[in-house]
C-alpha cells in the first residue's frame, strides 16, 4: 500500500478524533464506545448471514469484516481497539495489517466475547440489542440518542482525502469487473457466467461484494432490483445491464453500465449513447451548492427531450415530465450518497439533523442535500420499458409511440451510473 495512503489514514483518523470530541463534549459524553457488530444466523439454523461491520466503526479502521469487537473514543486519549480474536480451529481468527493507523489505535485482542471498559458518562452506538444479556448488562454506557448518531451521520457525509482515495481505487477495481462482464456478454455468456466473470476480474468473493450485484440480461434489465442469475444464456441477446460495485477498505463503489446486444434494435443502442451523454451533462452541473433535487428534476427535463428527440413520445419534452411520462419511463431517483454504506447515511436530512424527505412526485429519491464540498455522490439516470408502469398510460391520449414501445420492451432498460465527489471549483468523476 502506497505512503500517501498511509499518511492520509492517519490525517484522516485525527480528523476522526477532532470532530468526536466535539460531540462529545456537545452532549456531555466522557466515552463514546462503538459496536462493531457480529454476523446472525438464518432462522431455525446453524450458519449466519453475510455481514459487514457497523459503518461508524469501519469509518475508524475501515475494515469491513469485524465481528464482535469494540471501540472506545475519549477526548485526549488514543481510540482503545478491542479486537475478538478467539483461539478457534474451525475459523481463522481475524487479523490486523501491519500499517501505520495501528500506531495510533491502541489494540487489545480479547479471545472472549465482552464488554469493554469505559470511563465517566459514557454512550454507546451499535447493535447492542443483538448481544448478550450479560454485555449488555456489564456495558457502563448510555444508549445514544437520535441527535448524537444523527451528528455522526453527518459527518460521514463529508469524505476526508483519504475516503476519496479510498472511494477512488474501490471503481478502480470495479471498472475492471465490469469490464469482463461486458466481455463474457459479448462471447454469449449468461447471467451467471456473467456475475463470475465480474467476481473473477474485480477480485472478490460474491459475500464481500458491497450489494448483490444486478446482471440483467435482456427483459431482466427492466427489473430495478434483478435479484437472480439466469445459468443458461438466452437464444437472443438484446441487452445486458451490470450494476456492480466493489469495497476497497470498507469503501463501497457503485457503478452500472448497459450494453446493447446483436439482436437489439438500433434505436436502442442510440439511446444507450443517448444516457451516457445525460448522464455526463448532469455532472457538469454538479458544483457546491447545487440542489440535487433540481439536478434530478433537470434529469427529468433531459430524459424528456430523449423521449422526444427518439420519436418515444411524440409531444414536448415538457408535456413529458408534466404528464408524468418520463416518471413511468424512469421512477427511481438520480442518485444518493456513497461511501461506507451504498446508500450512504445523511441523504434525507438537512444538516441540523433534521428531515429532508424526497418530493411528493419523486418519492424513490434517496438525497434531498445541497451539495458541498466533499460530498460523494452517484448519478445514475434510467431510462426504461417496464410494463407495470407503462401500461396504465395505454389507456391515456397521451401521445406515446407504442409500436415502438413494444419493440423496446424486449430489452428491459438502460442504466449509466457513476461516482462522483462535489469539489470546491465543481467536481471530480471517480469512475473512470
Amino acid at each position: 500500500m502506497s505512503t500517501t495512503l498511509f499518511n492520509l489514514q492517519l490525517d484522516h483518523i485525527v480528523h476522526l478524533q477532532h470532530a468526536y470530541e466535539q460531540v462529545l463534549a456537545k452532549y456531555g459524553f466522557d466515552s463514546l464506545v462503538i459496536y462493531s457488530g457480529h454476523a446472525s444466523h438464518h432462522f431455525a439454523d446453524d450458519h449466519a448471514t453475510s455481514f459487514q461491520t457497523y459503518g461508524h466503526f469501519m469509518h475508524w479502521v475501515g475494515l469491513a469484516d469485524i465481528q464482535h469487537s469494540w471501540l472506545v473514543i475519549q477526548s485526549g486519549k488514543k481510540p482503545q481497539f478491542y479486537l475478538h480474536a478467539p483461539a478457534d480451529f474451525w475459523h481463522q481468527p481475524t487479523q490486523l495489517p501491519d500499517e501505520p493507523w495501528l500506531s495510533v489505535i491502541d489494540v487489545h485482542q480479547c479471545t472472549q466475547a465482552l464488554a469493554p471498559p469505559v470511563e465517566g458518562r459514557s454512550v454507546v452506538i451499535g447493535d447492542i440489542a443483538s448481544t448478550t444479556p450479560d454485555i449488555q448488562q456489564a456495558l457502563n454506557a448510555e444508549t445514544a440518542s437520535n441527535e448524537v448518531v444523527r451528528a455522526l451521520d453527518e459527518l460521514r457525509m463529508f469524505k476526508t482525502p483519504y475516503e476519496v482515495a479510498c472511494l477512488r481505487e474501490a471503481n478502480h477495481l470495479a471498472m475492471a469487473g465490469h469490464e469482463a462482464a461486458q466481455a463474457a456478454f459479448i462471447g454469449a455468456s449468461g447471467e451467471l457466467d456473467i456475475q463470475l466473470a465480474y467476481l473473477a476480474a474485480s477480485r472478490q468473493r460474491e459475500s464481500s461484494v458491497p450489494y448483490q450485484n444486478i446482471i440483467g440480461l435482456n427483459g431482466h434489465a427492466g427489473v430495478l432490483h434483478y435479484q437472480h442469475y439466469d445459468i443458461t444464456p438466452p437464444s437472443q441477446r438484446y441487452s445486458l445491464l451490470v450494476d456492480a460495485g466493489r469495497r476497497f477498505r470498507g469503501y463501497c463503489a457503485d457503478i452500472t453500465r448497459t450494453h446493447a446486444g446483436p439482436d437489439a434494435p438500433a434505436i436502442f443502442k442510440e439511446l444507450v449513447t443517448a444516457l451516457h451523454h445525460l448522464k455526463d451533462d448532469i455532472i457538469t452541473r454538479i458544483e457546491p451548492d447545487t440542489s440535487f433535487v433540481e439536478l434530478h428534476q433537470q434529469m427529468h427535463q433531459a430524459l424528456g427531450s430523449v423521449l422526444v428527440a427518439h420519436d418515444i413520445f411524440k409531444g414536448t419534452g415538457e408535456q413529458a415530465v408534466s404528464e408524468g411520462v418520463t416518471r413511468a419511463f424512469c421512477p427511481h431517483g438520480l442518485g444518493h450518497s456513497l461511501g461506507l454504506q451504498v446508500h450512504d447515511v445523511a441523504g434525507l436530512r438537512h444538516p441540523d439533523g433534521s428531515a429532508a424527505p424526497a418530493p411528493s412526485e419523486h418519492p424513490a429519491l434517496r438525497l434531498t442535500r445541497i451539495l458541498k464540498p466533499g460530498m460523494v455522490v452517484t448519478v445514475e439516470p434510467g431510462l426504461y420499458f417496464i410494463p407495470m408502469l407503462l401500461n396504465p398510460l395505454r389507456d391515456t391520449s397521451l401521445p406515446i409511440n407504442w409500436t415502438l414501445v413494444d419493440q423496446l420492451m424486449s430489452c428491459g432498460g438502460i442504466r449509466i451510473e457513476d461516482n462522483v465527489v462535489v469539489t470546491e471549483n465543481g467536481y471530480d468523476n471517480l469512475t473512470p
